[in-house]
């Protein structure tokens, strides 16, 4: 299916496998050997909607970094502007999945066209330019160093010029039930600059469409990866509006993702124990 096609809407019951399958394969078909041999590192980027951002998202993104040559996946998920065209002009390897499924599904989706492309690491980013890529570096060096498998940035240790104390106090609270649950210590549970090693992506189990940082932190310590945090800054957004919704809803959202995934990875370590 391409973007001229008709979109899933919300109301709709989406078969999620077959929406990743027609977009892997229409990936594959448009770029080849692209799809299938990419360089080292992939910055794996989900946009929804993200006209007028997404361009100046993709080419502050160096052509190599920490001497790793890079490639630029970006995860359409459903957008009816042009984010797909924009993100094509600079210079994005583009899939257009064809249903508004949510970040989760569109970063899962990412994973594994980089993973199956023959990346070796994986970034992620937003799509809305609140992170700096001139801090990538200092979340790969662990990684590259040997001494971890997974880095996340980490506005606590860091910085960020959003005002919203009601996210600021969820950042803080969710760091602290995710901390007590896995026992090592999480300061931000939520940042959506990360690096890791794209073998990580396919042994943790992901289902979560929309918040999935939750499900993808505590999958990756269930399976005894080794986690760590550098700091890093979360700038205001520049362009368009935040997909989060309502506080309240968001932080609902989110806690149930961090007792559902707990529960899960608690019961399938004590299956293989």
């Amino acid at each position: 299916m391409t973007s001229r096609q008709s979109r899933a809407t919300s109301s709709e019951v989406i078969d999620h496998e077959a929406v990743d399958a027609a977009a892997v394969e229409a990936f594959s078909s448009q770029y080849g050997a692209r799809a299938t041999a990419m360089p080292p590192l992939a910055i794996v980027i989900a946009a929804y909607n993200e006209e007028g951002a997404i361009g100046p998202v993709i080419e502050a993104l160096p052509p190599v970094i920490s001497g790793l040559e890079v490639v630029k996946i970006v995860v359409s998920d459903g957008s009816a502007d042009g984010t797909v065209k924009e993100a094509d002009a600079a210079g994005a390897l583009v899939c257009d999945a064809p249903a508004n499924r949510g970040q989760g599904a569109a970063l899962r989706l990412g994973y594994r066209l980089a993973r199956e492309g023959g990346a070796q690491y994986i970034v992620t980013t937003d799509a809305d330019g609140q992170y700096n890529p001139a801090e990538i570096p200092a979340l790969l060096a662990p990684i590259l160093a040997g001494e971890a498998d997974f880095v996340s940035g980490s506005r606590t240790q860091g910085s960020e010029e959003t005002k919203d104390p009601v996210r600021k106090l969820g950042v803080r609270v969710f760091a602290l039930t995710i901390s007590a649950l896995t026992g090592q210590r999480i300061t931000d549970p939520s940042f959506g600059l990360r690096a890791m090693r794209a073998e990580v992506t396919g042994a943790v189990r992901l289902e979560q469409p929309q918040y999935q940082a939750a499900e993808l932190l505590i999958g990756v310590l269930a399976h005894g990866y080794r986690v760590t945090e550098r700091p890093a800054t979360i700038h205001k957004r520049k362009v368009g509006h935040s997909k989060k919704g309502h506080n309240a809803l968001y932080g609902l959202y989110f806690a149930r993702v961090i007792g559902g995934t707990w529960m899960r990875e608690r019961r399938r370590t004590r299956s293989a124990a």
